[in-house]
């Protein structure tokens, strides 16, 4: 991106901040009415911003805003977006945590590596594998998380409960990974199926941490724009929140079939977008 690009960039995303704070604003002020609710404290629940296709201007200004975790589906729509978000935010805001909340190919380790402070989906061994790998050569310790497919949903990534223990433990024997917790999206079946979809996560993650490599599970990434406040409420330490925050997307292309960074055996693009963000 030329200075002059920059500038722009920079410029746009100043006065779009005040309108993307008010919305932080508000979604932070339910997220903190649902945490009471459970007898929570609002600080214990960390909000991703979900940036997906969203235009560059918008992801700025939320940062300026104040957000500070941000959340992508696909590494190369994270590489295109990155350096031009950490360049218009320079000076004014600390530079954001990025997630990885999508489907993730083995062949594209090395690059999430790379972008992400955070991989949320690691669903089977083999990618555990090359990800410790990758982390080890990159000399970091990389944080995770187990995507659950609590619902046994074929639409969506995400090992089987019954898995997790087995995944826990080949993650654990890599010292290049820290797993953190667990990560689902429940089937868009309306709040009660949510709510169940939730405390079944959470039952899991309480039962895992006896388990071996367990110990560390604090985290519980769950809940979206439509069922956050539930996910709150069932003990959610993270919610992914995006067109609450951004708005409606850009009507942007996803990654063709040959290049996505969604894995086959979860279907592309199913580990994020089984509900609204």
């Amino acid at each position: 991106m030329s200075g002059r690009a920059e500038a722009a960039l920079r410029d746009a995303a100043r006065a779009l901040a005040p309108e993307l704070g008010e919305r932080l604003a508000a979604v932070r002020a339910r997220i903190a009415a649902a945490a009471r609710r459970a007898g929570r404290a609002p600080d214990e629940v960390r909000l991703v911003a979900v940036s997906k296709r969203q235009p560059l201007e918008r992801i700025a200004a939320a940062v300026l805003a104040g957000a500070r975790d941000l959340g992508e589906n696909y590494v190369q729509e994270a590489r295109d977006k990155r350096d031009a978000v950490l360049a218009a935010v320079a000076g004014d805001a600390p530079p954001p945590r990025w997630h990885l909340i999508g489907p993730l190919q083995r062949n594209k380790a090395a690059a999430a590596v790379a972008l992400f402070d955070t991989v949320e989906t690691v669903d089977r061994a083999a990618l555990a594998d090359e990800l410790a790998r990758r982390a080890a050569a990159a000399g970091r310790v990389l944080p995770v998380l187990l995507q659950v497919n609590v619902d046994g949903d074929d639409r969506k990534s995400g090992v089987a409960p019954e898995g997790a223990e087995a995944l826990l433990a080949a993650c654990a024997r890599h010292g290049a990974l820290r797993i953190e917790g667990l990560m689902t999206i429940p089937r868009a079946a309306g709040p009660d199926a949510a709510r169940a979809a939730f405390a079944r996560l959470r039952a899991l993650r309480d039962r895992l941490r006896s388990a071996p490599g367990g110990a560390g599970l604090r985290e519980l990434s769950m809940g979206m724009s439509g069922d956050f406040e539930i996910a709150v409420e069932e003990g959610a330490t993270s919610v992914r929140v995006g067109t609450a925050i951004f708005g409606e997307r850009e009507d942007a292309p996803r990654p063709a079939p040959g290049g996505s960074d969604g894995d086959a055996s979860g279907g592309p693009g199913a580990a994020s977008d089984g509900g609204r963000t």
